[in-house]
């Protein structure tokens, strides 16, 4: 058990709360004294020795029943209430059935769940690997389940009990039989939830806590603590000073020009083709942009970096016009140019109208393109920040490709990878064909690289 608390307060630590060495030695005393037998005193002992803020309690709230959680209920094998006739009768039934639904019932009916290999391709394919909370155990655990058919249960079930019932079962056997499957579905959904979650907290707590390191710039920006955020926040400063360099540069070398090919033939024509006099082409590399940022909760561990870097350039762009949708769109630009960004994010937040409502991006293009269109000519770059995620919702991509058609350019910067963009609610793919590129941000290394390449197109 000492190892499992072990376990238990590196778990903590990389949700974020502070466990010293002292309390750690504490929370091992306590329970040695107290003892593990009853487990709402194993648990207060616990929580008493090793939380000390009142905002940490959520995370032990969350991880204790992962860790000391019996895993969840048992299966029950339906076989021992069944006569040997009657058992014999299912097998024939389960054996008519398609390879994946009899699979899961056959888990279902014999009270053994999936392997541990199973259960952890099931997880893989899943997309466990992009999980960075405990918290999206439930949506990977709902991704496993429609993998392993659960979707399409009850109508294997139906058809199941018109084979027995055809072979001659009786009805009270098949209602016991009927009331073991729908117990054990619920069963294995919670035991699958729990061994998730457990699995995503102990990746989590692999990863290097240092603060300092310089593996902090590549920390997906949902797993990041208090205490991470604000070193990061500090981070942005120095890149911020970092960007401006470099685009005031790329300004320079624009304005004393680069020798233009083309136009120094046809100019010095009147020569003969002698090349008498050079020509140079200027550039304009100070952009006006265009944001358009989703302020759904998902999004605002990114949101609050990105608008922190991007207003901390106002003096490399022309301008900036600023947008926040949810359940629809409004405009913040004011709101934007006079608060920290992480007060911003929370105005935008209350700002947007229909806020109470899941985004809805479509609705949002349709409100942008009618009122505020004019925002957009062929010097702005549109910088379109969401996950791409639009709750089933018309997804009106005509409207943003008829955007992208006025822009000079319009990127869109997505904190989810690409192997979650066709799952789900996601039509990513679809508003990838109305952009002229799509920028990774999972971290600020890759949010600091997005915003340089776009600075540097201009």
């Amino acid at each position: 058990m000492d190892d499992r608390i072990v376990e238990f307060i590196r778990g903590l630590r990389a949700a974020g709360v502070r466990v010293s060495v002292a309390e750690s030695v504490d929370a091992l005393n306590a329970t040695g004294i107290m003892g593990i037998s009853e487990k709402e005193a194993f648990k207060a002992s616990l929580r008493s020795t090793l939380v000390k803020q009142a905002d940490d309690f959520p995370a032990f709230e969350q991880l204790f029943p992962l860790y000391f959680g019996s895993g969840g209920p048992p299966l029950q094998n339906a076989m021992d209430e069944l006569s040997e006739d009657e058992q014999n009768m299912l097998q024939a039934a389960l054996s008519a059935l398609s390879g994946r639904m009899q699979q899961l019932l056959d888990w279902l009916t014999s009270g053994n769940p999936p392997t541990k290999e199973q259960l952890e391709e099931l997880a893989r394919q899943a997309g466990i690997r992009w999980a960075n909370n405990p918290g999206e155990a439930q949506y990977i655990t709902r991704r496993m389940l429609r993998q392993m058919g659960f979707a399409h249960l009850e109508d294997q079930m139906r058809e199941l009990m018109q084979k027995l019932q055809e072979m001659g079962m009786s009805q009270e056997a098949m209602e016991k039989l009927t009331g073991i499957i729908q117990a054990n579905r619920e069963a294995l959904s919670e035991q699958i939830a729990q061994q998730i979650g457990l699995q995503i907290a102990q990746d989590r707590a692999e990863r290097p806590d240092d603060l300092h390191s310089s593996d902090l710039m590549h920390k997906p920006f949902e797993s990041l603590s208090a205490a991470e955020a604000d070193l990061l926040r500090k981070e942005v400063q120095r890149l911020v000073a970092q960007l401006r360099s470099r685009a005031a540069l790329r300004r320079k070398r624009g304005a004393e020009g680069k020798f233009d090919a083309k136009g120094t033939i046809r100019f010095n024509q009147r020569y003969g083709g002698v090349p008498l006099e050079i020509r140079y082409k200027k550039q304009k590399l100070k952009p006006s942009l265009v944001l358009i940022c989703d302020v759904s909760r998902s999004m605002h561990a990114v949101l609050e970096f990105m608008l922190q870097m991007v207003y901390e350039l106002h003096d490399q762009v022309n301008r900036v016009r600023s947008f926040a949708f949810y359940g629809d769109l409004a405009e913040i630009t004011v709101d934007m140019a006079n608060m920290r960004a992480d007060e911003a994010v929370q105005a935008a937040y209350h700002a947007v109208p229909g806020g109470s409502y899941r985004t809805d991006l479509g609705r949002s293009l349709m409100t942008f393109h009618s009122r505020y269109l004019s925002t957009v000519d062929s010097r702005t770059t549109v910088m379109v920040l969401g996950d791409g995620r639009n709750n089933y919702n018309p997804s009106r991509v005509d409207l943003l490709k008829d955007i992208q058609r006025r822009a000079k350019r319009l990127v869109w910067f997505n904190p989810e990878p690409r192997l979650q963009w066709s799952s789900g609610d996601s039509i990513m793919e679809e508003y990838e064909l109305a952009t002229d590129e799509v920028y990774i941000i999972r971290n600020l290394a890759q949010l600091a690289a997005a915003i340089d390449k776009m600075m540097a197109h201009g």
